[in-house]
């Protein structure tokens, strides 16, 4: 009796409990429906935005839209993928129910792991295309041309704007008669316009905000390109850097949430690929079965 129930134990301790078959098989699927649906979800993307400003949805509600379909495409596609994980596995023989149980959970996260992994990597590009639609389609053209143009040199181009002004003639040192450094002239103001993009570049990059003395020197670069007064000056370079600040504020608030919905669509993914993973192990091992069509005694 002993050795049989040790050579029932060995043939058991054999069997292995991980079928990589069915797990691939179900990332698969989970990775193909998630791209179906992106697929999907950008065609109802540009079917709801405009580039007219009283059409379509507003932004924010697109961006809620937005991160709410991400994570009914993580369940659906998680739950199909933790199906099949489980549904097409090997049957364990001997093998107690709790442990039945704790595989199928572990087969569907695998697979949900596996499809997270396979679309980020062999699927990315294809879902930024489709992500990428409404933009396309919105932009047009131009989208093309603002990609290639440093947000830097929009902000350049807002400092110097001279609002159909001339700009005014090289001014002279009442000293040396030598022309003003910071007037502009046909042969500096390129030079000057270098130079304010490279203090406004390097600024921004490390501290999102220009320093005094630099603050001050580009408000006098202004005045001269422009011709406004000083104080006007001054009131431009203030303008400028605050709507700077502002778009970099709402572009982090805008990664932040995108970072939020990933999080919240994956964990969502994750949990259903369990748990369907283990309906689809009851099914495939007929206990759901024996428990709804096993006659109950009387």
């Amino acid at each position: 009796m002993d050795s049989d129930l040790r050579a029932a134990s060995t043939i058991v301790d054999a069997q292995s409990a991980v079928s990589w078959g069915a797990i691939a098989a179900g990332a698969v699927g989970a990775a193909a429906l998630a791209l179906l649906l992106i697929a999907f979800g950008a065609g109802l993307g540009l079917s709801a935005v405009s580039p007219w400003s009283d059409s379509g949805v507003s932004a924010s509600t697109f961006k809620t839209a937005t991160g709410i379909y991400l994570v009914i495409v993580a369940v659906m596609s998680s739950a199909v993928g933790g199906y099949l994980a489980a549904r097409l596995r090997t049957k364990w023989v001997g093998v107690h129910t709790h442990e039945v149980f704790f595989r199928d959970t572990a087969h569907g996260f695998i697979a949900w792991a596996f499809a997270t992994l396979l679309s980020a990597s062999a699927l990315s590009s294809a879902t930024a295309y489709l992500a990428n639609g409404a933009t396309a389609g919105v932009g047009g053209a131009a989208s093309q041309a603002v990609r290639s143009v440093n947000p830097a040199d929009i902000y350049v181009d807002k400092l110097f704007r001279t609002a159909g002004q001339p700009a005014p003639a090289p001014a002279s040192s009442p000293a040396t008669g030598n022309p003003n450094p910071a007037a502009p002239s046909a042969a500096n103001s390129n030079q000057s316009r270098a130079e304010i993009l490279r203090l406004w570049s390097a600024n921004f990059h490390d501290h999102q905000d220009l320093s005094a003395a630099d603050k001050t020197y580009v408000a006098q670069v202004v005045a001269a390109r422009t011709g406004m007064s000083q104080a006007d000056a001054d009131k431009r370079v203030n303008d400028v850097i605050t709507e700077a600040k502002t778009a970099a504020d709402n572009a982090r608030k805008g990664a932040a949430k995108l970072s939020f919905w990933l999080t919240a669509a994956m964990l969502f993914g994750a949990f259903v690929a369990s748990l369907a993973a283990v309906e689809g192990g009851s099914l495939r091992d007929g206990t759901w079965t024996d428990r709804v069509l096993t006659p109950r005694p009387i």
